[in-house]
């Protein structure tokens, strides 16, 4: 399992480094090689928590080219506009949405046209090792020492999904928290119960 460090500087501004595994390999293989983009464009989806935010900081940081995130939410004429410059000044353009269910529809038929004739990327689902490496990740940042032994037993129990891998992490640390106890596999078992419901027999 590999990351990449991003130039982040300011204080709170989430991981400093996206963890690379098989969910995101192609999108940053694409994202290293923007200059072969149709259009110099590429369309990035992805659910919430994959990273979305944290590739888009990536691509401009080194220079690779310009990155509109959250751009499901913002105005089409503006994301228009954008595209338009992007094409002038032949720079890179990464337009981040969101993968929600039914899709991202785009009412403008302009800007529909523009970004379907770009390059889809999407963030798919994070396999064992991602998991267990998302984990070691979210644990690090709040000072949480889960070791190996606590991914091998959350892995195969959490929902596979970068979401799951953090919201499992963060219910360990409140749980550690409010029962002043060592984060060991007392509180594992409580903050899978806690997400799945007791009766889930993955927690076996």
């Amino acid at each position: 399992m590999s990351q990449i460090a991003l130039p982040l500087h300011s204080a709170g501004a989430g991981p400093s480094r996206i963890v690379v595994g098989s969910a995101n390999l192609a999108v940053l293989e694409a994202c290293a090689a923007a200059d072969g983009w149709p259009f110099r464009t590429a369309v990035l989806l992805g659910p919430p928590r994959s990273g979305k935010s944290l590739i888009a900081r990536w691509f401009e940081e080194s220079g690779a080219g310009e990155a509109v995130d959250d751009a499901d939410r913002i105005d089409e004429t503006e994301l228009f506009h954008r595209w338009n410059r992007a094409q002038e000044s032949g720079r890179p353009l990464l337009v981040v949405g969101s993968a929600a269910p039914g899709g991202w529809h785009i009412a403008l038929p302009d800007l529909a046209s523009r970004l379907g004739a770009a390059l889809q990327l999407e963030i798919g689902a994070p396999d064992d090792a991602m998991l267990a490496e998302l984990i070691a990740v979210h644990a690090e940042q709040r000072d949480l020492p889960l070791g190996p032994d606590a991914a091998a037993y959350l892995v195969p129990r959490i929902e596979r999904t970068h979401m799951g891998a953090e919201q499992v992490v963060s219910t360990i640390d409140r749980l550690s928290l409010e029962r002043k106890q060592a984060p060991g596999p007392a509180i594992w078992r409580a903050a899978l119960e806690e997400i799945l419901g007791p009766q889930e027999p993955r927690l076996l």
